[in-house]
């Protein structure tokens, strides 16, 4: 039975290309700081078993990125992607990155030059994204998707993450800004959500509630001290079995 019933719940909604989700769970994530190595790489190692079943269902498209020297993944809308970077070395722009878009932000009153760095209107999209390095990367074998992202396990370990409750594993985009997928699609309705921090994006001119095909949720979250809070998060999740 998939997972469902989760604090944050706040609307339903249909988006476009996915079923209807019956609630909102919420997209929290928790950064890689475990008590030890060994919790560090069983999450590290989990991590990428769970992001390659998730590259290989037909649910969503994969694809090379050449603009980004990168990978992309697009949902099922056909439209929002998560981009990784094949080479630090050769990323125009940023090595990990969402782009969606932008039309039902402005709609909801985004004034696109309010946004802060790390947030860039390219077209009809909004990317948000963050460089994880500089260097030029080092593969053992063929270059591929799963391998770029094992290097991201390798290299920047502190950029993936897991949350419990809602059993995903996720990718900081930086700025409170996540791409999740779900560590079990079988059990779980929320199998890929973009997650993002609403307060550059209401110092921006947003209002949040009428941002069309995404939700304004209260979610949980870990604090500095591990402790449970709640924050505000807007969010964009898929379901894709």
């Amino acid at each position: 039975m998939k997972k469902t019933a989760f604090n944050g719940i706040v609307r339903k909604l249909r988006l476009p290309g996915q079923k209807l989700l019956k609630s909102l769970l919420p997209a929290a994530f928790l950064a890689a700081t475990a008590v030890s190595c060994g919790n560090l790489d069983v999450v590290g190692k989990d991590s990428v078993s769970s992001f390659d079943k998730l590259l290989k269902t037909g649910s969503v498209t994969l694809a090379k990125d050449e603009a980004n020297s990168g990978w992309s993944l697009t949902a099922p809308d056909s439209v929002s992607k998560f981009i990784w970077s094949r080479n630090y070395a050769e990323s125009p722009l940023y090595d990990v990155m969402i782009a969606f878009e932008s039309g039902p932000f402005i709609d909801a009153g985004l004034k696109p030059g309010m946004l802060p760095e790390g947030y860039t209107v390219s077209g009809n999209m909004i990317v948000v994204g963050a460089k994880l390095g500089e260097e030029s990367l080092a593969y053992s074998g063929e270059v591929t998707p799963i391998a770029s992202y094992e290097q991201i396990v390798k290299l920047k370990r502190n950029s993936i993450g897991y949350h419990g409750a809602m059993d995903h594993y996720g990718v900081n985009l930086g700025g409170g800004n996540l791409f999740e997928w779900a560590k079990d699609m079988g059990t779980n309705d929320k199998d890929i959500v973009f997650v993002l921090n609403p307060e550059p994006f209401i110092a921006a001119g947003v209002d949040p509630d009428r941002i069309k095909g995404w939700a304004f949720s209260k979610v949980t979250v870990d604090d500095a001290n591990g402790k449970p809070v709640q924050v505000d998060k807007i969010l964009k999740p898929f379901d894709l079995q």
